[in-house]
């Protein structure tokens, strides 16, 4: 079964409603990232990368850049994305693109900043070189709180060409909105703006408080909650996929909406839940959505700039160079990829929760917040029955955060519920 998306950006945006292979993270990741470049003529409030304008003269070169490529194509085909800074800053961004594209078969995406250096005429190379899908940053529904949260005047602006641009050239749309608590209030209008842009997905970041992101632009637990059941309700009504970024734990709130709708979630044989509802489907562009929970290090991994990797740009723990090892021994074999893809080893009440398999918490904020990527998720309100029984591994029975949130155990939904009655942003 088809289902036709997006048809305001004049691409054929589907997506093919079937499953698709799982994949052993261990060996494979789902998403490789790349961050081609940490220059940037923008200085957003939020910026992970703290990204400077002038490139540094230590980034991987061209050479090193398609022998990386080599080792990401021999997992086979991860979804690759070319991110920053701004890779637009790099002029042999074109090449890297069509050698990843189509000499390696990469499904590959780009994320460039709005800014002067996107040209129409640069797009269409861009495409010609093969890119499969742009992400373009989108965090207010007006200049006065986009070009707020991008440091620059003009930026919302600047992005609406680019969008217009992209349609006009058939290039597949992703807006990109990081929910801090300047623009809670107005997601819903960025929603709108989403589907009549035509846009393939939205991709909802929650902000994780490193480089420029700062812990008091956080919304609370609380409110992560409200948005997730309201994203949830979302995706029954928009023609664009929704994806929460750095927010495992709405896979939680997913998963108990659709029991709740007599749907059933895939379950292993100690009752913990394995699957994500409403993922296991590719676009026609080539990018999909896995059924299984990615992680930080986890069917994810990040090269910076300069081969450092990381389990994910926004945790900054290096496992590794591949200037000196190959990213696929690193991502297989390091000690820290291998404790973040084990349930066991998770801490607090993340360590007990039956959704640790599929969600297990957002290992950047819990290192964020706490200084142990291992530790529990601070913005998740859900308290599992056996940390609700105090049985907390690695000898905890309190959130470095503050005390655990209680609830019933028929509870599970209950709590959802409760929160669920006012769940708009």
């Amino acid at each position: 079964m088809i289902r036709e998306v997006g048809a305001q950006a004049g691409a054929k945006l589907a997506w093919k409603e079937t499953p698709i292979p799982s994949v052993d993270f261990n060996l494979t990741p789902y998403t490789v990232i790349w961050e081609v470049t940490r220059a940037c003529d923008l200085c957003c409030v939020h910026c992970r990368a703290a990204a400077q304008k002038i490139r540094d003269s230590r980034e991987l070169s061209a050479t090193e850049g398609y022998r990386l490529i080599n080792d990401i194509a021999a997992w086979g085909s991860p979804v690759f994305v070319l991110t920053g800074g701004d890779p637009m800053k790099r002029p042999d961004l074109e090449d890297l693109i069509c050698y990843a594209a189509k000499e390696r078969k990469l499904r590959t995406s780009l994320t460039p900043s709005a800014t002067p250096l996107v040209t129409k005429m640069r797009l269409k190379e861009i495409r010609n070189a093969g890119i499969a899908r742009i992400a373009l940053s989108l965090d207010g529904p007006a200049a006065a709180v986009h070009d707020d949260f991008r440091g620059e005047k003009g930026c919302f602006d600047r992005t609406i060409e680019i969008i217009r641009d992209l349609k006009d050239l058939d290039i597949p749309l992703q807006i990109n909105t990081t929910v801090a608590r300047q623009n809670i209030a107005v997601l819903p209008e960025i929603a709108k703006l989403v589907e009549g842009f035509g846009a393939v997905q939205w991709s909802v970041f929650f902000l994780v408080p490193m480089g420029r992101g700062k812990k008091d632009d956080m919304i609370s637990p609380v409110q992560h909650e409200k948005i997730f059941h309201w994203l949830y309700d979302l995706t029954k009504k928009v023609p664009f996929d929704i994806k929460a970024t750095a927010a495992q734990h709405f896979r939680r709130v997913a998963i108990a909406r659709e029991r709740r709708a007599g749907r059933a979630a895939a379950t292993d044989g100690r009752g913990r839940y394995v699957e994500v509802s409403g993922a296991g489907f590719r676009y026609a562009d080539g990018i999909q959505r896995p059924t299984q929970g990615v992680n930080d290090g986890k069917g994810l991994v990040f090269i910076s700039h300069v081969g450092d990797v990381y389990p994910s740009g926004f945790l900054p723990i290096r496992a590794g160079n591949i200037r000196e090892k190959s990213v696929i021994d690193i991502y297989r074999d390091s000690f820290l990829f291998r404790d973040l893809r084990n349930p066991d080893k998770l801490k607090g009440k993340c360590g007990v929760c039956e959704y640790r398999i599929v969600c297990g918490g957002n290992r950047a904020r819990a290192w964020a917040l706490t200084g142990d990527p291992l530790e529990e998720e601070p913005a998740c309100v859900y308290v599992p029955p056996l940390a609700k029984d105090g049985r907390l591994p690695r000898e905890t029975g309190m959130s470095k955060t503050g005390p655990l949130i209680r609830s019933e155990r028929r509870g599970e939904t209950e709590q959802a519920e409760s929160v669920r009655t006012t769940a708009r942003p």
